[in-house]
Order: structure tokens, then sequence, then C-alpha cells
């Protein structure tokens, strides 16, 4: 199937696939494979009863991910974070979703790990409705399916045929080929909300040469402005990103400037920053900079050495003094009076809204994946809890389109 397409329809797509106890759970296997095909990433959580009907061991081979059943491994302990899963998945496909699952969805029913990863998941849900045609057309079943679908739920409707019954009628969950294009086709439309806006994004750490050998830097990875280059790409939007040095690919869909100097950071910013609906300035930015760059490297000797530093043009700063009725979101990063900090560069910058850090927070700040920040803005802060870097780059690629609307 991939070899007969050349740009994958989910490729790099993250689909967290819930089997339910149904006779149609043998078709997620075919499922798994095709959204594996069309190039997604896919994790498969399990109710209990579903193992009955398919085995863990064939689903882990399909999806090359371990199986996900219990909230904790009996074995050692570790525990199967539903919080966890619903922040990975860019969207939650249960295919079956049988009347029971689906009623204890409706009503907020808890009581296995697929249940309680949907009731945390922040991505697209879609389901996949499987059962008998007397189930499926009962007032009940049909009541659930109104709740969940006026709570944002997707629903794939099922087919007619002959049913496991031994009936016909509606209830045959969707073919696997039919629910892989829907899927493909909803996180497409998500991917276009951004379209037509052009961005930039500075990242990672500018290097500010002493001699040929030596440099002053920081310890900025780039990990955050790749990711949230990568959330605006994914959403539509024509994206620059402006970076330092890293040790980091390239996001799909990004246009990618190298940069090594602030100076040189300044420059492509402003230029960038004259085409563009808005900008993210995530990149740590030297605030200083040597007055003379040797020449040849300096040798070491007997003493102190004395280095003098000039102050380096301020990105930020220029950019929103031209940023008119554009966007421009900033970054900071405090080790003390945060907030205080934070509140005073939004204004003396003109940020719309800026992304606090704290160096105090466990998870938070440099080279690692997981982030914990503050949204501060002119009418409030929103603090939110720590999350991966790619989940942080969701939140603030949601509050951009808010502000862009």
């Amino acid at each position: 199937m991939a070899s007969d397409v050349t740009a994958l329809p989910l490729e790099g797509r993250r689909i967290l696939l819930g089997i339910t106890g149904s006779i149609a759970a043998y078709k997620a296997a075919v499922l798994c494979r095709l959204l594996k095909c069309a190039g997604a990433e896919v994790r498969v959580v399990m109710t209990p009863l579903a193992k009955q009907f398919i085995t863990p061991l064939t689903m882990a081979t399909l999806s090359k991910n371990p199986i996900l059943v219990e909230f904790f491994d009996p074995e050692n302990g570790a525990w199967n974070s539903h919080v966890a899963l619903g922040e990975w998945a860019d969207c939650y496909l249960i295919a079956p979703a049988t009347a029971n699952t689906l009623a204890k969805m409706a009503a907020g029913v808890a009581d296995n790990l697929l249940l309680t990863t949907y009731l945390s998941a922040r991505c697209p849900v879609v389901v996949a409705p499987a059962m008998d045609l007397d189930m499926y057309a009962h007032e009940a079943t049909q009541q659930n399916l109104r709740t969940l679908r006026s709570r944002g739920v997707e629903i794939i409707e099922p087919a007619e045929g002959e049913l496991a019954s031994g009936l016909r009628g509606k209830g045959r969950m969707s073919e696997p080929e039919q629910i892989t294009a829907f899927v493909a086709e909803l996180l497409d439309e998500k991917k276009k909300s951004l379209a037509g806006k052009r961005m930039i994004v500075t990242a990672g750490a500018t290097i500010e040469a002493i001699d040929p050998v030596r440099f002053i830097s920081n310890h900025s990875s780039g990990k955050m402005g790749y990711a949230i280059a990568g959330e605006l790409a994914a959403r539509g939007a024509e994206v620059t990103l402006i970076t330092g040095r890293t040790a980091l690919s390239t996001p799909r869909g990004v246009r990618r400037v190298d940069i090594l100097s602030a100076a040189e950071m300044y420059a492509e910013a402003v230029r960038a920053y004259a085409e563009a609906d808005g900008g993210v300035m995530c990149a740590a930015v030297a605030d200083y900079t040597p007055a003379e760059v040797a020449q040849t490297k300096i040798r070491k000797h007997d003493g102190e050495m004395t280095l003098t530093l000039r102050r380096t043009q301020d990105i930020a700063a220029e950019l929103g003094r031209q940023k008119g009725d554009r966007l421009l979101v900033g970054f900071a990063l405090e080790t003390d009076d945060e907030e205080a900090h934070a509140e005073e560069k939004l204004r003396r910058k003109n940020f719309d809204f800026i992304v606090l850090n704290s160096l105090r927070d466990a998870g938070a700040g440099f080279r690692g994946d997981t982030n914990k920040v503050t949204f501060i803005d002119r009418a409030g802060r929103e603090e939110l809890p720590l999350l991966s870097k790619r989940e942080v780059a969701r939140r603030i690629a949601d509050k951009i389109e808010t502000f862009l609307k």
C-alpha cells in the first residue's frame, strides 16, 4: 500500500488504537497494519475482554509496541499512565467500540485503562461501533452516541450486512480501509487550522566567538523551539525556523535557516518577520558578545585574563517595535521573581503572550524532554502542569490560534 503513494497520509502521526471485546476485534489487526503502512506510529490499549477475541501478541507484533491492558504491570508494579497515553496521541481511535464501552464513555465510567485514557485524551477521539443490529438500534445506544457526538467524539457509522448473530442489518464495524481514510482526513483537516499563516520561530543557543577555538554560549538544546515549529507546520502554517547550532533534525514541512551568532539571528529574524503573520521567540540568545574576536587562538599565560563584552542587539524588542497587528510570542527563563520578571518583559517587548519557565521547577528547563510553563498575557495567567515538550508545543499552538483568529 505504502509503495503506491508518494506522501504517506499519516506520516509522523501518533495513533492510539483502542480495542474492546467484540468479534470485530479481528479486524483490528488489519486496521493496525494499514495505519502503520500509512506512516503512523501505533500504540494499542485493550480491554481485558478484548484479549478473548485477539491476542496481545498479534497486536504487539503488528504495532511494534507493547500492548497495554492493565493499569500496572503485576510483575514489577510499573504504572501504565493513562495521562501520558492521552498526551502522546494525535488521535485516539477505538475500533471496535462495543455498546458497553460507548455507554461507559457517555457516562464517564473509568473502570479500565481504555476508558481512563479516553477521559484524559486531549486529541480527537474516533469510535467505530460494532454490535448486533438491535443493540445498535436501541434508544439507549443511540442516546449514548448523541451524547458522545455533542462532546466532540467522531463516530464512524457501522455498515449493514451479515452479523455474527446470523442476522442482517446495521452494526458491522466499518472496514479498516474506510477507518484509516477517515482518520487521515480528520487529521488533515486539523492540519489546515493555520493554513495560509506565515510564522517564524527562533530556537537553540547562539554562539559568540572569543577566538577561532573558544566561544560563549548556553545550555539550550533547541528542543522546545523545534517542537513548536513542527506543531505549527503540522497545522498548515508556513514556518521559518531560525536556529542556532543543535543536534536536532528539521521538523517536517519547516524551512530551516542556520545561524551561529546573535547578530546573525537578529538579521535573519528581522528579515523573516517583515513578511510573517507572527513569531515565536524561543531561542536562547546571548545578551553579550566579545567586543573583539581574536584572529588566532589566545594562548594560556600566567595571571588573569579580562574579556570585554558588549551588548547584543535585542531581537525580541526590535520585532516588538515593528509588530503592528502581527503576533509576537516570547519566552522567559527565570531563577527568581519569575512572574514579575516575565510580566515586565511582556510589556517592555510588546509580546501578545509570554511563556514562562522556571529553573526551580523539576523537569523544566534545558535539554530535557519535559517542561513546566506558565502562559502570561494581559488578561491573566495560566499555569500548566509538567508536560512533554511536544504537548507544551501543542498548547502554545492552541493559544496562537486563538490570537490569530
